[in-house]
């Protein structure tokens, strides 16, 4: 039901919606002038794009190893002890230095959260 207080009518929402049905279906600009493209990405923009952005992408850093942790195991992972973790890891297709990382932790210890986890993870590897 049209209420009336759109902008456009109901023609120019039709023509509007046609001038874009091949745009909408090519999936690629469809201009014949260059000129009249968007411009694409310049190389010092943010990596927005390909994934989200991390404080610190530092393989030995806190934050983006609990990131990394946080990501595959989720709050229904814990209160776990290591092995439990692993498994929930490889379950998930977590890459290996995560799994790797848990195994130098002692098996008798139980985390809370993933915060916990990166913190004794980060003490083992410098130990």
């Amino acid at each position: 039901m049209q209420r009336g207080s759109d902008r456009m009518s109901a023609h120019r929402d039709d023509a509007m919606k046609h001038e874009l049905r091949d745009f909408l279906r090519s999936g690629h600009p469809t201009r014949t002038e260059e000129w009249q493209d968007p411009e694409p990405a310049a190389d010092d923009d943010p990596a927005i794009a390909g994934g989200p952005v991390v404080p610190n992408t530092a393989p030995e850093s806190l934050e983006t190893l609990r990131l990394e942790l946080a990501r595959f195991l989720g709050r229904t992972s814990f209160p776990a002890d290591p092995r439990a973790l692993i498994d929930v890891l490889r379950e998930k297709n977590a890459p290996a230095h995560l799994a790797g990382s848990l195994e130098r932790l002692p098996d008798k210890e139980h985390y809370a959260n993933a915060h916990e986890l990166a913190l004794a993870v980060v003490g083992a590897g410098s130990s």
